[in-house]
């Protein structure tokens, strides 16, 4: 009879698939709020408190998959180090892009009607948005069964699955 732990775990796909649905909610609210503002030549404080906030969500789900979850998937399922090593990579071209948005948006913050930053904001979304979709298929198909079967939540979960930064950083 599986334990509750086991339970737990079979669901971690799922999870994993719905913590992405919301990431992708995230950034298609921050998209139309900003074409929004773009078509009211407008920005304000919380265009740009969004934009800092979903950066900050996605980076800590990357960051609780780098830092804890892949290195037991791998342990688990040694042959699943390059697709890790593709996720990785992922990872950092997408801290780039989030990167590049934070900075658009404090700039945003200081040129209160500064269409051409939420043009450059709008632009950087979209592609983001483009290499999330890819990457979250991706992530899902190649390692949701291992999820299911190889790798047990002993904490990693948190930062993967609620955003939440550790205290300690």
């Amino acid at each position: 009879m599986p334990s509750p732990n086991d339970d737990r775990t079979a669901a971690l796909s799922i999870q994993l698939a719905r913590a992405h649905q919301e990431l992708r909610r995230q950034v298609a609210a921050i998209r139309a709020d900003l074409g929004r503002r773009r078509i009211e030549n407008a920005t304000d404080a919380t265009l740009v408190t969004h934009c800092l906030a979903f950066c900050d969500a996605l980076a800590t789900h990357h960051r609780g998959e780098d830092e804890a979850l892949f290195a037991r998937l791998v342990r688990a399922r040694p042959d699943l180090a390059p697709t890790v090593a593709k996720l990785v990579e992922d990872h950092g071209l997408i801290a780039t892009i989030l990167a590049r948005v934070a900075e658009l948006a404090d700039e945003a913050a200081g040129a209160r009607s500064e269409v051409r930053t939420l043009d450059l904001i709008a632009a950087e979304l979209d592609g983001l948005a483009a290499i999330m979709e890819s990457h979250f298929g991706y992530e899902e198909r190649t390692i949701g069964r291992a999820l299911d079967h190889d790798v047990t939540d002993d904490g990693w979960s948190a930062m993967v699955f609620r955003f939440t930064a550790r205290k300690d950083r």
